[in-house]
């Protein structure tokens, strides 16, 4: 057993000086982690009690009720991309409003003073402040308490970047301690270099004993060397030896060759020189056979190491190897192709297993005078079996396992020219493809060799050609998705799009999106993916965020796609959405996605539609207020012909609102005027869009652009007014369920969303927008944004979308929508 090299003393000093500076370096890094771990706790932890803070000050009693109307600056003082977490419990622990769940063991609130505390929440660790707010009620004097808690990625991340401003000079002053101690070291090794110059400088044949001036602690490693190199002078004459008794033994059989041929050029007997010339032809032949095996050896073991593979049908390499064979031989060799094999592929090396191939049927005719077989089958475990057959004298049971190395020839092979590489070659490519060889004795005499490869699934072989399709591909898909592989039913409310190839996996898609505007997105990545058949699921937003919860929707959906941007950070936050760090996301902009977990893919801005026959050029309202004045007017003109959102059905509708109300200063004034033209109230753009372009209604207010705009580019008699005081722009978001039976199905959906294949369906077809910039096509978000003056207000996937969603805040909300915009409906 070869002992393993011991260090060098160099080395020995080196590692034992750096171990104790790196143990010096890593107990101060210990000490600065701690501080940056607190420093950040605090910092950070002021931001959290003014959120606390800032919750509390909104606390009200209204008819002997605690009530909260929940501040948008509550969780804008924290960061962006951590979850948020919050509660407000009344004097008597009785639940308010927030996360019912969180922290229930916690003591209640005594004093206006923050406590903190790390704790865990829905298995996630969390920090928590706890405080009070003093009311009085006509049952007495108590305490409100407030919990709020955020994930700690902010905190390690502040602490991360404090401990990596205070690396920088702990590890400058690390390496140049390493510099010195290996400054000194080189000093102290230094005559070690005198004696390494001394043997590079001489001739490879000088084994001469080495004379330098050394220190006297290095004069027994000059004893040793010189010692050394007498014994090395004695084993190179012995050697020199030894290649000239090996030349010797080569030059005899050189040398009997050349002496049978000059006596066969005096040979005056015909029948004696025919019998010379045999023999130097079998002599010949055993040498050129020799030669080329050890070529081909050397040149299989070279590709065994590259791995240079391609997908192989089977049966066309048998095909191929047999239609090589020479005519006179190939009469003799019969091929039994089976049932379903024909599409069997191999991922392998077309020349390492064609080599293997011929020696074995090159043996097989070599040691048997009658026919052979090959065959071809399947077998279980995901294998192909070959077989090569022959009626020879077969391989005796303790020469099995011999014959498979190299030089060595089973008993019954004298007589016949061979070099004893031919299965040694064969098995060597069996092996490097993962398979096996297997001597078997065939019933009735002979040999099988058997050879079973594994199977390599032809389907994703196929897969990376079908991706360069490429946009055409795309549209050649739509239309054959048209014609000949239309959608179809899959259970009471889902539609099938089948697979345009031989079908290997499915996936569910559950959405907000119109069927028919969803389409293209499907069918351009099926083009992408033609093995995969999508089913796709549409619900309203409201309906699919609860469908998901009380986990109605079916089929479980893979990916979750809503306009309800705050129902998708809900679920996020609330810890049901799977991140994925797709490699598009550097393209997003920053408001479009949060924590990989919620990721936007369209750009839509909320439009004003109207009919142009019954609103005439100059007369449209160009702005929020000039709405508001057009409706308080004329509200005998517009009674009962204007229509928006039904914010209490519709998820979008309660988003776009909120929104609205937080942005605008106009915003109740607009409600009034709704209340007083009895303004409709719908759950759906497509029925705002049909009536107003029919003229049952004039306006519609807050419609999605992108219906709006797919809706005017068919032909629908509809304008669209993109408002110059500000535009809303939503993003149609994505979130992959934590329990979605196809995760990585789910990731390449969202980054062909998110490529430029995908971007181009929603600045083209679809007319859902493109939301990264520069993308190609139609609906642009540069396009979109100049179609007004506006000011544009992306709406960010941000906790502060979840303040809307307060059920106090919603409640409170929803109640004074009902009394303005529709008193005494139901």
């Amino acid at each position: 057993m070869r002992r393993p090299s011991p260090p060098s003393l160099r080395r020995r000093i080196l590692i034992l000086a750096a171990s104790m500076l790196l143990g010096a370096a890593g107990l101060l890094m210990t000490f600065i982690s701690d501080y940056a771990n607190r420093a950040a706790d605090q910092a950070l932890d002021r931001l959290l009690s003014a959120a606390a803070l800032s919750i509390a000050g909104a606390v009200l009693v209204e008819d002997g009720a605690v009530v909260v109307e929940m501040p948008f600056a509550a969780f804008a003082m924290v960061s962006g991309e951590e979850r948020v977490f919050y509660t407000v419990l009344g004097p008597q622990g009785e639940h308010v409003t927030g996360y019912r769940d969180l922290a229930p063991d916690t003591p209640l609130a005594t004093t206006v003073d923050p406590v903190f505390s790390d704790i865990r929440h829905n298995g996630e660790p969390v920090r928590m402040v706890r405080l009070g707010r003093l009311i009085s009620t006509a049952q007495g004097t108590g305490w409100v308490t407030i919990r709020v808690a955020e994930t700690r990625g902010a905190r390690a991340a502040l602490a991360a970047e404090i401990v990596g401003a205070a690396l920088v000079p702990v590890g400058v002053l690390t390496v140049l301690a390493l510099a010195l101690v290996w400054i000194v070291i080189g000093r102290a090794f230094a005559p070690l270099a005198v004696i390494d110059r001394a043997l590079r400088q001489r001739q490879p044949d000088d084994l001469s004993s080495l004379d330098v001036p050394v220190p006297v602690e290095v004069q027994r490693l000059v004893g040793g060397l010189n010692n050394f190199m007498g014994r090395l002078e004695q084993s190179t004459a012995r050697m020199g030896g030894l290649v000239a008794e090996a030349a010797h033994q080569v030059r005899n059989p050189l040398a009997s060759l050349r002496a049978q041929s000059e006596m066969a050029l005096d040979e005056p007997d015909a029948a004696q020189l025919r019998a010379r010339v045999g023999r130097i032809h079998t002599s010949a032949v055993e040498a050129s056979h020799l030669v080329t095996q050890l070529l081909m050896d050397a040149t299989i073991s070279h590709r065994m190491e590259t791995e240079q593979r391609r997908p192989i049908s089977i049966t066309a390499l048998v095909q191929e190897v047999v239609d090589r064979l020479d005519p006179d031989l190939r009469p003799r060799v019969g091929t039994d192709i089976g049932a379903g094999t024909d599409t069997i592929v191999v991922n392998g090396d077309r020349v390492g297993l064609r080599e293997m191939l011929r020696n074995l049927i090159d043996n097989a005719l070599a040691y048997s005078s009658g026919d052979i077989q090959i065959a071809v089958a399947t077998q279980t475990g995901g294998m192909v079996r070959l077989v090569v057959r022959d009626r020879g004298p077969g391989i005796t049971d303790a020469d099995k396992a011999r014959v498979l190395q190299r030089f060595v020839r089973g008993e019954g092979a004298s007589g016949t020219v061979g070099s004893g590489l031919g299965l040694a070659i064969a098995q060597g490519v069996v092996a490097g493809h993962g398979g096996t060889l297997t001597l078997s004795d065939r019933a009735g005499g002979g040999l099988e060799v058997i050879v079973a490869l594994p199977v390599e699934d032809a389907v994703q072989i196929a897969l990376p050609r079908a991706r360069r399709l490429g946009a055409v591909g795309a549209v050649l898909l739509a239309f054959a998705l048209s014609t000949l592989g239309a959608p179809r039913p899959a259970s009471a409310d889902a539609i099938l799009f089948p697979a345009p190839a031989a079908e290997t996996q499915r996936m569910a898609i559950a959405g907000t999106t119109d069927t028919a505007l969803f389409a293209p997105y499907i069918a351009a990545f099926q083009a992408e993916n033609p093995g995969v058949a999508v089913t796709y699921l549409e619900r309203d937003s409201l309906a699919l965020y609860d469908g998901f919860l009380a986990g109605t929707l079916d089929p479980a959906p893979d990916v979750l796609i809503s306009s309800a941007s705050d129902l998708q950070m809900k679920l996020a936050n609330d810890g049901h959405a799977l991140a994925y760090q797709s490699a598009w996301l550097e393209a997003l902009p920053a408001w479009a996605q949060w924590r990989a977990e919620v990721i936007g893919f369209t750009y839509e801005p909320a439009v004003i539609i109207y009919n142009p026959r019954l609103m005439p050029p100059g007369t449209q309202p160009r702005t929020h207020l000039d709405l508001a004045v057009l409706l308080e007017e004329q509200p005998t003109r517009f009674a009962g012909r204007v229509a928006t959102y039904d914010i209490e059905r519709s998820g979008v509708g309660y988003l776009l609102a909120s929104q609205d109300q937080q942005i605008s200063s106009q915003f109740w004034r607009l409600a009034a005027a709704f209340g007083r033209v009895r303004a409709r109230l719908s759950d759906s753009s497509p029925a705002i869009l049909d009536s107003v372009a029919s003229g049952e209604l004039i306006l519609g207010y807050n419609v999605l652009g992108s219906y709006a705009f797919a809706r005017q580019a068919a032909g629908a008699r509809i304008g669209i007014i993109v408002p110059d005081d500000y535009v809303l722009v939503l993003t149609r978001s994505m979130v992959i369920p934590r329990t979605a039976p196809n995760p990585d199905l789910a990731r390449a959906f969202v980054d062909f969303a998110l490529s430029p294949a995908g971007q181009r369906v929603g600045a083209g077809p679809s007319a859902l927008g493109a939301i990264i910039p520069d993308s190609t096509g139609t609906w642009t978000p540069e396009r979109i944004s100049m179609m007004g003056t506006g000011v544009i207000q992306p709406i960010a996937l941000a906790p502060v979308l979840l303040v809307a969603l307060d059920p106090q805040r919603r409640s409170r909300f929803l109640t004074t929508w009902q009394e303005i915009v529709a008193p005494g409906r139901p």
